[in-house]
């Protein structure tokens, strides 16, 4: 983006005093960090309602469910590179937005009329798993256009705050609401919160196309073929690593869900109150996440490298997988689940999105959907698959944790190679 922007607002001045924002930026930023805020907000508003679904549904209910999400994931790939390709940016996300909007009224009048339909909770559960990816995914993409790589290290932790608090608000708003309007409730919640992101991303992309700026010259569709983002990643080893640190990402959090599946279900029988629970892990675990995002995240990368921000959470939850491995309580289980999405949101995600700085637009769309999409799924699904069938061959709780750790150490030996093979690209 360009330096050319009115005199900064006091709000922007107050920003500048916690965090490197630079006077010029500070618009960008403040509609970013709206945007996230309003994206992450009504995502996490109605993710407890997810979950409550899926102990209700059971684990192996689950595990088939996460077929037919990885098959939504593939699908939605080639759909989405479709759009990209020949819909120009300024349209399609804020259309992206606003189709979530109505489909998260239309589940919440749907649920008030069939609150108990099996089929009605699967679908639900299924469409909000490929969509989530895929709407950070977007929203990721668009920011990568609009910052330089150099900016990216100062300002993605900063940004990432404004999500952080979305999913800090909308698990709070939940828990304080949804003994009184129920689930269907919840969703007209999350769906005014996404009605704002399609307000919060007009204003990021008037910004984007002022006379000077980027957009200016790039808001016009992609082109390619919609299938472009195989070929992207399959051509590029770095790409290939990424991927492969996703996976291992997807294999520790997918052990740790249905270990949590396990240990909620058999220790709460209520299911608002097992809704309730989700969402206070929810905004403990945002709460600790806004600290790091607004005063840690971006100071580690300038000063340490993206390096830092790959590789300490993998250790960590190889750590706690070894302690699950010796005792399986709801309380070490609450920690390790605090502690790794805390580290995901306020490192992880920042970190991986830095990787892609500077790639070309293609690869910003097209590759990076299809790994933040459909790998990502699959890997759930692969994982979800083979911790059953290893369960019902007789391995214990322990042993699936002893494969964690060992899937964690692995994530930080990638996350290393990432975090340098980045640092070298820059500095070449």
């Amino acid at each position: 983006m360009t330096d050319t922007a009115p005199p900064p607002t006091a709000f922007a001045r107050f920003l500048g005093r916690f965090a490197k924002v630079e006077p010029h930026e500070a618009p960008a930023v403040i509609a970013a960090f709206s945007l996230f805020f309003c994206v992450l907000g009504g995502y996490f508003a109605v993710r407890p309602v997810r979950e409550t679904i899926g102990t209700a549904l059971g684990g192996e209910r689950v595990a088939d469910l996460w077929i037919l999400t990885s098959i939504g994931a593939v699908i939605i790939v080639p759909l989405y590179g479709w759009l990209v390709g020949r819909v120009r940016r300024s349209i399609l996300l804020p259309a992206i937005y606003a189709a979530v909007a109505v489909a998260f009224a239309t589940y919440g009048t749907l649920f008030r009329a069939r609150p108990d339909d099996p089929l009605l909770s699967a679908s639900f559960y299924v469409g909000i798993s490929v969509l989530n990816l895929l709407l950070v995914s977007v929203f990721w993409s668009f920011l990568l256009e609009l910052f330089t790589s150099a900016q990216t290290k100062r300002l993605f932790g900063v940004i990432s705050t404004g999500g952080t608090l979305g999913a800090l608000v909308g698990p709070i708003i939940t828990d304080l609401t949804v003994q009184r309007v129920g689930m269907s409730g919840v969703l007209y919640i999350g769906a005014a919160l996404f009605t704002g992101a399609i307000v919060s991303q007009r204003v990021l992309i008037r910004i984007w196309k002022a006379p000077g700026g980027a957009g200016e010259r790039s808001d016009r569709a992609i082109g390619g073929n919609p299938f472009a983002g195989f070929g992207i990643v399959l051509r590029s080893p770095f790409l290939l690593m990424i991927a492969a640190f996703v996976v291992l990402l997807s294999t520790t959090n997918t052990l740790l869900y249905f270990k949590q599946l396990d240990i909620v279900a058999s220790t709460f029988a209520d299911t608002a109150t097992r809704t309730q629970v989700f969402a206070r892990i929810d905004y403990v675990v945002q709460t600790l996440t806004v600290f790091s995002q607004f005063f840690l995240t971006g100071r580690i990368a300038a000063r340490l490298g993206v390096t830092a921000l790959l590789v300490t959470l993998p250790l960590v939850i190889m750590g706690g997988f070894l302690v699950l491995a010796f005792s399986g309580t709801f309380a070490v289980l609450a920690t390790v689940l605090v502690v790794r999405r805390w580290g995901e949101y306020a490192f992880i995600r920042p970190g991986r999105e830095m990787l892609f700085s500077s790639l070309d637009t293609e690869a910003k769309y097209k590759g990076k959907n299809l790994i933040d999409v459909p790998v990502y799924r699959g890997a759930d699904m692969l994982v979800a698959q083979l911790q059953n069938a290893l369960r019902a061959g007789g391995l214990t709780g322990s042993g699936v944790a002893l494969i964690g750790a060992g899937a964690a150490l692995v994530w930080a030996g990638i996350g290393a190679w990432l975090g340098r093979r980045h640092e070298g690209t820059r500095s070449a």
